[in-house]
């Protein structure tokens, strides 16, 4: 079977016209709440706060403060995105059409992908306004930035197809994500734990997320570049494994 560019495309732009008909929850609310971030942990505190590693606390949070919203937004989008079409019943209708599960997953996942891209790059330009920043690696910066934001876009879409309604949809985000993305080194370098919790630490998949991130922008890194992007990688594959064995079996789409 050939590729089916018309539907992936179809899909695509339907999910991104959505973002754009939802600017304000979609862009505008999350630019907001991280600029929050920003003014209270960059100037208010950050100004108590020394050095870390040679950058002002208020610009090393940035990373963190990018790859939070990222994870967030983009297990959220991807979630809703296919969630949606399984509570109208619509879903039925495009595993019924000349749609292979590679073009589905493809189309959900790099519309989702692709807002979270956005908005980080988005909350990078509006970091500027309150911190002094500089990217030492961009093109690194740019590749740890559509990775993660590609894998995490799986997860959302798997957690779209396990929920069974809109409550089971928050669940992962705020016990889960959330709570992973601060304990994972977005407003501290792990080095700054006691040896213990540096071990622990290592534990947490979103410390090799942020670490590789940070490294990008200052060339500081809690753990190896490499294996940084060999976590990540292992992750992403993962996912895939996950959606895969989901279309394969038709786990809570076919009932």
């Amino acid at each position: 079977m050939s590729f089916n560019i018309h539907a992936v495309r179809a899909i695509y732009g339907f999910e991104m016209k959505r973002t754009w008909r939802t600017l304000m929850q979609s862009i505008v609310s999350p630019v907001l709440s991280t600029s929050l971030y920003f003014i209270v942990f960059g100037a208010a505190i950050g100004s108590r706060i020394p050095e870390v590693g040679g950058v002002a606390y208020g610009a090393f949070i940035v990373p963190g403060l990018i790859m939070l919203s990222l994870l967030t937004q983009s297990v959220s989008n991807a979630s809703f995105g296919i969630y949606f079409p399984r509570f109208t019943g619509t879903i039925y209708e495009l595993l019924s059409a000349p749609v292979s599960t590679v073009e589905i997953m493809l189309s959900y996942v790099g519309a989702a992908a692709s807002k979270s891209v956005i908005l980080g790059l988005i909350i990078l330009a509006t970091a500027g306004f309150f911190v002094p920043l500089r990217v030492e690696h961009p093109v690194w910066m740019l590749l740890f930035l559509v990775l993660t934001a590609v894998t995490f876009s799986l997860v959302g879409f798997i957690i779209g197809i396990w929920a069974d309604n809109f409550e089971k949809l928050q669940v992962v985000p705020l016990l889960i994500i959330t709570p992973l993305t601060f304990l994972g080194g977005s407003f501290y370098s792990i080095d700054m734990l006691p040896a213990f919790w540096q071990q622990v630490a290592l534990f947490n998949p979103v410390v090799y997320l942020v670490s590789g991130f940070r490294w990008s922008f200052y060339g500081q890194a809690d753990v190896a570049v490499g294996l940084s992007l060999a976590m990540t990688a292992l992750f992403m594959g993962a996912a895939l494994l996950v959606v895969t064995w989901i279309f394969r079996t038709g786990y809570r789409l076919k009932a």
